[in-house]
């Protein structure tokens, strides 16, 4: 049981100040928050003098904000900590699969050092949760499954963690329905899927098959779906049919969803409004290159979805980018959307928080509130839309209560 503190002296969003009837800038006040049990047990302001005896932690003045997720990456699967190297050109995904499937089997004995520098490196940006793709393939069986969870418990009192075991090769393209319902009994917790058209070339079947493995080992899923334009709209929706019947309401997330940037905007908010009624969340890496269409996410978020942000890997033989930073995507999704007024820039924050901003949209402020876990990074940004547009850092951890320091040890 996590000993009681007082947090003091940390500043808070109160409010915007408003100006012909549009925010124009964050409001804050400075407040204690007393933890107690992995939870803010209390919320006072900065102007009252505690008087009892449990311990203080300086806040300085900086600002709390909501815990960071990370909600699409592969930790699995990374040149970092390597000599550099830039990816070679493919023309199809399925040249990237077929070179992936000669490189993997070289490589396990360098998962394991790979996953830590990784989980190190997007600790040190702020992100306590990761969501991880792990490949279940027969290239590589279940290696990857087991190597990437015994790190990930190794972090357990740092970070919290879901591993998505996913058939990068194709469910039906290898065969592959055997194994994953092997990794769905060990460690798993996400049954994936990947492209039921353009890779299993079988819709029906491969999305079937996936239902399946989720509802036998009654787990949540998320698929990967690059499928373009109405191949890919046509899966999703045959994807909410079957969430429809098999009662996966709330428990089903696409990955991608490049099909939603590429029909039209009335297509996709009418796809829009069936996701939302079915709880189905979309999760976007914010790929910003070329072949690619992003979603409508603002349209999405409009109408009910829940959308969400991953940083997917960083210098890999899939492509040389990326920092681990999952700040550093949200910074670079705004400027890209034009996102550049207070309200959207705060909103914004949401993508990364999975859906937790300080403010309502009316203004009021909603987190934190007594009650809610003791998570948060405490940075020198003095609003949410400035520590967004100037990607700054987050100075102090504080996971389920226990202050971390910047690689995620106890402070």
């Amino acid at each position: 049981m996590h000993k009681a503190y007082w947090l003091v002296n940390i500043r808070l969003e109160d409010g915007y100040e408003v100006e012909d009837s549009t925010p124009v800038r964050t409001l804050t006040k400075q407040y204690h928050l007393f933890v107690e049990n992995g939870k803010i047990a209390k919320i006072v302001s900065a102007e009252e003098q505690i008087k009892d005896h449990h311990d203080k932690i300086e806040g300085g003045g900086m600002l709390a904000l909501p815990p960071i997720a990370d909600s699409h990456f592969h930790l699995d699967k990374s040149y970092y900590g390597e000599e550099w190297k830039a990816a070679k050109p493919a023309a199809h995904l399925l040249d990237r699969l077929e070179e992936e499937a000669k490189i993997l089997p070289g490589k396990l004995n360098t998962v394991e050092v790979t996953a830590r520098l990784l989980i190190d490196k997007i600790m040190e940006a702020g992100t306590t949760h990761i969501r991880t793709h792990v490949n279940i393939d027969p290239y590589v069986g279940l290696r990857h499954l087991e190597i990437v969870r015994e790190v990930l418990d190794d972090y357990r009192d740092r970070l919290t963690y879901e591993i998505v075991a996913f058939p990068q090769q194709g469910l039906l393209r290898t065969n592959a329905a055997a194994l994953m319902r092997e990794a769905m009994r060990n460690g798993a917790t996400h049954v994936g899927g990947l492209d039921p058209g353009g890779i299993d070339r079988n819709i029906e079947r491969s999305l079937a098959d996936m239902m399946d493995i989720a509802v036998e080992a009654n787990a949540d899923i998320d698929i990967h779906l690059h499928d373009p334009d109405y191949l890919g709209l046509y899966t999703i929706n045959k994807l909410l049919s079957l969430t429809e019947e098999a009662g996966w309401i709330d428990r089903v997330a696409i990955s991608h969803g490049f099909a939603l940037g590429g029909v039209t905007l009335s297509e996709a908010q009418e796809t829009a409004e069936r996701m939302a009624s079915c709880g189905v969340r979309l999760i976007s890496a914010a790929t910003m290159r070329a072949r690619t269409t992003l979603p409508p996410l603002e349209e999405l978020k409009a109408r009910g979805v829940q959308v969400d942000l991953g940083c997917d890997s960083i210098f890999d033989w899939w492509g040389p980018f990326g920092n681990a930073s999952i700040i550093d995507r949200l910074s670079r999704l705004a400027e890209y959307n034009s996102w550049i007024d207070e309200r959207s820039l705060a909103e914004s924050l949401g993508y990364i928080t999975r859906g937790i901003t300080p403010l309502s949209a009316a203004g009021d402020r909603v987190w934190p509130q007594a009650g809610d876990d003791a998570s948060m990074i405490l940075t020198e940004a003095r609003c949410s839309p400035e520590f967004i547009a100037r990607r700054s850092q987050a100075v102090k951890i504080i996971h389920q209560g226990v202050l971390q320091n910047k690689r995620g040890e106890s402070a």
